[in-house]
């Protein structure tokens, strides 16, 4: 049971963020969604002669995925500890009611488990954090309002490609948002795989709801007169 629910668990994350990445070139999402009004952004920055706003926002979203990485780095610490002291932790989830018998190894690889997933949540914040510091750089780079060499065109250009930065900054967070959701899925699998099972069903269920179907992204899109049955341009 313990085998055949993680590779479910690998294969429903993994199958999930197939999904979401196709299924958000055919109808609206939140990462959609946020590219259009992303575009809009950069196309607005460049009208305006002071962009301390600009990088004010920018900062503000640095601050948070900063926050998640050393969080991240907090939770990888108090695993390696809780390695330490396996045996202890297995006595105290064998008194828990309807608790699989675990041993000290099973505990081992559930923890290991568990690292693997805040390691690779810490490379998506950090790899984030270094394309938001890219998108610092083309802002201070960008066209100033007065050059009239700098054609209407390559303006749209220079806007689109800074708010692609920005997209892929906001992809690499959201990838790390997700190992956070399934990371507590696993913690169930300390208690019984099939609990296991169910807490990352409840975990994709969970995203899909926030990420196509929420209140939050029917109003996005009702600022600009959309709704979530309009198909997106590709």
């Amino acid at each position: 049971m313990d085998f055949v629910s993680l590779a479910g668990f690998c294969l429903t994350w993994a199958g999930y963020t197939v999904f979401a990445r196709k299924k958000a070139k055919t109808a609206w999402c939140l990462a959609s969604s946020m590219q259009w009004y992303r575009v809009e952004w950069m196309l607005r920055m460049l009208e305006r002669d002071m962009r301390m706003p600009d990088a004010a926002i920018l900062s503000n979203l640095e601050r948070v995925i900063g926050f998640f990485a050393s969080t991240s780095i907090l939770i990888l610490a108090g695993l390696v500890t809780a390695l330490s002291a396996n045996s202890a932790a297995v006595e105290v989830l064998s008194s828990l009611p309807f608790a699989e018998t675990t041993t000290v190894e099973q505990f081992e690889i559930k923890v290991m488990v568990l690292i693997v997933i805040y390691i690779f949540a810490f490379f998506n914040f950090t790899w984030s954090l270094r394309q938001y510091s890219f998108a610092n750089v083309l802002l201070g780079a960008a066209p100033a309002v007065d050059e009239e060499e700098v054609t209407p065109e390559e303006r749209r250009r220079y806007a689109i490609s800074a708010a692609k930065v920005i997209d892929q900054a906001g992809h690499s967070y959201n990838y790390g948002l997700r190992s956070f959701y399934f990371s507590m899925a696993v913690m169930g699998w300390f208690v019984h795989p099939v609990l296991f099972v169910f807490g990352y069903l409840a975990v994709i269920w969970v995203l899909y709801m926030r990420e196509f179907r929420s209140r939050t992204l029917q109003v996005i899109l009702a600022a600009e007169g959309r709704s979530l049955d309009q198909v997106r341009d590709k």
